[in-house]
């Protein structure tokens, strides 16, 4: 029997059944007759074979994705083992790790900005204003650390406000907006810190978040969490598709993915495990560093945001024309608005991540090449420059490229004018080659 009309709703002429496949008579169609025989409901999922050619032919079409940052991070990793094979040790495994948090921070909130094809010059500031609002309300004002912490992080939700405000109201256009509030936040920053006063931090909760490990165990019990949570959002994935009568991710490739986190996830824990101290009998050093599951908790927050909500779906609509958005009813200003205060309040996260890893605050912090790297992390990873096409993941990986880049031309014994130059030209290549592909997608 034809499962619509078996459901009651006869709103179309009723089609003449088609023959019964062998060894299926006097069965019934449809998903919920297929789930009540033991059979998956809904479309077969299709083939591994069938996802990798279409993969393949993505990719041929110019969307690219994070593969160049996957591919850029291996070619490194193994070059500068090569060359210096305590690249790969666990002290310096944690370096890279702790090294790059703040930018990584930094550049997700950039990501939110950069979808919507604008940009954001001052966040590298924002977040040093917002680290001198933290140091000076912390030794200056005897504040505990959660309010200062708050502080911070409602700082950087009010610099948003103003920068997204002028963007989405006045229309000043953002490089001139974040231009004005770059050379502003440096005097900020300075009239906060007295005219270059250094604020020592010695509160032991802020100095912990980019200075302290996890217990062994409770890296293995954060690892289990992980995959489990990933293993249940795969799974859920799947049942929602099944019910909606779409095709689910193929069991092998499921698979696949959780146990690549997995794997990669116990080598590095395990890693981390080993004592690095040089003297353990002194000082012992062994753990996941807090600072990892803070990045892991925002870009699975962030992750969230964008492909799971509504808000998510406008950023990127926005971001690919605005126009359009704007006659399907989007609020294109609330959510310009929003994507900068999202930015700023992340750049607040990676000032104080960068306070707690310097025990303190000077004019320097948030200074110097913070913005670059931040940017060259969102972009590097794959988020385009043009809008509408990126992840929080892509802050993650690029900045995990950048980090790479700068800890091994260090091991190397390279100035820092190398390693800038090598920087800006892994940048510039990203940069090409999102130009060149998004020439041409439209051909194919």
């Amino acid at each position: 029997m034809n499962a619509t009309v078996a459901s009651g709703k006869p709103d179309r002429p009723e089609k003449p059944e088609k023959p019964e496949k062998p060894g299926a008579a006097g069965q019934p169609d449809g998903p919920a007759a297929a789930a009540a025989a033991g059979r998956p409901g809904g479309p077969a999922a299709p083939a591994l074979g069938t996802l990798l050619t279409a993969y393949g032919e993505r990719l041929r079409g110019g969307e690219l994705g994070s593969l160049p940052a996957v591919l850029s991070l291996l070619v490194l990793s193994v070059f500068f083992t090569a060359l210096r094979p305590v690249f790969l040790s666990n002290l310096n495994f944690a370096n890279l790790l702790t090294q790059g948090a703040g930018s990584i921070a930094i550049a997700m909130g950039l990501v939110f900005v950069l979808l919507l094809g604008e940009i954001d010059l001052s966040a590298g500031y924002a977040s040093g204003v917002c680290a001198a609002v933290l140091a000076v309300l912390l030794t200056n004002h005897g504040w505990p650390w959660y309010g200062a912490v708050a502080a911070a992080l409602v700082t950087g939700v009010l610099i948003g406000l103003l920068i997204g405000f002028l963007v989405a109201k006045v229309r000043i256009p953002s490089f001139v907006v974040t231009l004005a509030s770059f050379l502003a936040f440096q005097g900020i920053v300075l009239m906060i810190l007295k005219e270059g006063t250094n604020v020592s931090i010695t509160d032991p909760t802020v100095l912990a978040i980019a200075n302290n490990n996890l217990s062994p165990v409770l890296g293995w019990v954060l690892l289990a969490v992980s995959v489990g949570g990933y293993a249940a959002v795969q799974l859920r994935r799947n049942l929602v598709r099944t019910r909606r009568g779409l095709p689910a991710t193929p069991a092998a490739l499921t698979a696949l993915r959780v146990g690549s986190l997995a794997v990669l996830g116990a080598v590095a824990v395990a890693l981390l495990n080993q004592e690095r101290s040089r003297n353990a009998l002194v000082t012992s050093l062994k753990g996941v560093p807090i600072v990892v599951p803070v990045i892991a908790v925002l870009l699975v927050a962030g992750t969230f945001v964008l492909q799971r909500t509504g808000f998510g779906l406008h950023i990127y609509s926005v971001g690919g024309n605005a126009e359009a958005a704007r006659r399907a009813g989007i609020n294109v200003a609330f959510i310009r608005i929003s994507a900068f205060v999202i930015c700023s309040a992340m750049a607040a996260v990676g000032g104080i991540i960068a306070a707690s890893r310097g025990n303190s605050v000077d004019p320097n912090t948030g200074g110097s090449n913070v913005l670059l790297l931040a940017v060259g992390s969102a972009v590097i990873g794959g988020t385009s420059l043009f809008g509408g096409r990126g992840r929080i993941v892509d802050a993650v990986l690029g900045g995990m490229v950048v980090a790479v880049i700068q800890n091994g031309m260090g091991l190397m014994g390279y100035s820092a004018g190398v390693k800038y130059a090598v920087t800006g030209s892994v940048l510039l290549l990203a940069a090409g080659v999102d130009a060149l592909s998004r020439r041409r997608a439209p051909r194919q």
